[in-house]
């Protein structure tokens, strides 16, 4: 018989016996990544004119010296896919945690181009790795019916990084006088990197301190060990029921891998659904908001300080955003906040593009706006923001660490992982050549035709997995 969540027993969290203090614990632990994720993705907003002077870049050098983490990250993704099957979720954290630290320290020290290249790929294999292994452990220790709550806490970290460096970009700028100003001795965009080392090393340290994820101990084989972690989680009995059910959603024939992925098509189709929600959470353009908020800002016609605050708005708003999600997104579902937010987005990108369609230019031949267009283009950019951080932001990540099955989990979210980011970086190289190619408005207009596809997308390829269990999701 059905439980109450359409699985094939009673929904754990309905029991009496959840340790919700240590799976809140747990997840707060393992989204450290995630505020390093967003730290470290926006750190580079408000260090371009640093970057561009200590470098001697042109546009395609600052694209691909920006864009450098999100090959890193790309790579991460897919590698830390395959070996969280292989050596463990909580191992490839840990190596994750020290490639956040040495990035960090070393962008921020270096003075040789090639090796802040290098230190910011090795940072984004850190990212690409904390952004598919954060969503995928937590599903993994979160019981069902708050697991939406719980994965959403990590979007909300996100944010709150991106925010954070958008704070520390700022007051640094403001003390040293612009960004390539110098505090005690060393010019502040050096500083936007090397504040990341303290929460690195505290993230590091704070991994020895939870378990393994008890549905990749079953899968090696070590039940006892998956036993004790269940039943501090969930209690002894609900312990020895999912160890029998976990087993059972592994397959008998072979240990994980890539084939488990393959289907008629290429790949089976819930892999293609986790590819169509992977890679239009970046056609939507949302990261040139928190990567180049700060140039597109001033491409607007405001100073780099007014750049800065409006990025420190935007990444509020980010938070309120995320946080009504996480508030709905175990009672709505997830597929109606996808639609809803592909409406938002649609609408507002549009409205960004007319704002940007009657754009000027000033003596120096700086982009302006007229006050009517501004205010349209910052409002519309913030009910974006909002749209976004509420529907596409959370929910992508907690879907792809939900709907695989089992037995597929890791080589799945290696594939998305790796759209993900690799959509990310085309983006993202892509802005700044086709701002001066066919400017803001043409930009605009076609992260806006992305917006419009994606609701007829989700509406053909996504299923819901609000309340399932992970040993229920089909493939």
């Amino acid at each position: 018989m059905a439980g109450p969540t359409g699985g094939n027993g009673p929904d754990i969290a309905g029991t009496d016996k959840v340790n919700l203090g240590f799976i809140i614990a747990i997840v707060a632990v393992a989204t450290i990544g995630g505020l390093l994720f967003g730290y470290d993705s926006g750190a580079v907003n408000g260090t371009q004119a640093g970057l561009q002077a200590q470098f001697h870049l042109d546009a395609n050098g600052l694209g691909f010296t920006v864009g450098s983490l999100l090959i890193g990250c790309a790579f991460g993704a897919f590698f830390a896919g395959r070996l969280a099957d292989l050596v463990g979720r909580r191992s490839v954290m840990i190596v994750a945690a020290v490639l956040f630290l040495v990035g960090a320290l070393i962008q921020g020290l270096t003075d040789t181009h090639i090796l802040f290249v290098c230190a910011r790929f090795a940072a984004g294999m850190a990212v690409g790795a904390a952004s598919v292994l954060s969503p995928l452990y937590i599903s993994e220790v979160a019981p069902a019916r708050v697991r939406g709550r719980m994965s959403t806490v990590q979007q909300v970290m996100i944010i709150s990084g991106l925010t954070a460096a958008f704070l520390v970009n700022y007051f640094l700028a403001k003390q040293a006088g612009s960004s390539v100003g110098e505090l005690a001795g060393t010019t502040a965009w050096r500083w936007m990197y090397l504040a990341q080392a303290a929460p690195a090393a505290v993230f590091l340290l704070a991994l020895f301190l939870i378990p393994e994820s008890p549905r990749y101990l079953v899968m090696k084989g070590k039940d006892e060990a998956a036993r004790a972690v269940l039943t501090k989680l969930f209690g002894a009995e609900a312990a020895d029921r999912k160890i029998g059910e976990i087993r059972a959603s592994f397959s008998q024939g072979h240990r994980p891998s890539f084939r488990d992925v393959v289907g008629k098509a290429g790949f089976r189709p819930i892999v293609w659904a986790g590819l169509v929600l992977a890679t239009f959470q970046q056609f939507v353009g949302i990261n040139i908001i928190f990567y180049y908020g700060e140039t597109l800002w001033r491409l607007a016609g405001v100073s780099e300080e007014v750049a800065l605050e409006r990025n420190i708005l935007s990444g509020a708003v980010s938070i309120a955003a995320v946080l009504v999600a996480l508030a709905v997104i175990d009672k709505v579902g997830r597929k109606p906040l996808l639609l809803i937010g592909s409406v938002g987005m649609a609408i507002t990108l549009g409205a960004m593009t007319w704002a940007f369609s009657g754009a000027g230019a000033d003596a120096a031949g700086n982009l302006t706006l007229n006050p009517t267009a501004g205010l349209t283009a910052l409002v519309a950019a913030n009910l974006y923001v909002i749209f976004f951080n509420f529907s596409w932001g959370p929910v992508m990540w907690v879907m792809l660490g939900e709907m695989f099955p089992n037995q597929m989990r890791g080589s799945a979210l290696a594939i998305c992982g790796l759209a993900q980011w690799g959509a990310n970086y085309l983006v993202v190289q892509s802005f700044p050549a086709m701002a001066e190619g066919i400017g803001l408005v043409g930009t605009y207009a076609l992260y806006t035709v992305a917006a419009v596809i994606s609701i007829f997308l989700v509406r053909s390829f996504i299923k819901e997995t609000k309340g399932k269990e992970l040993e229920d999701m089909q493939g």
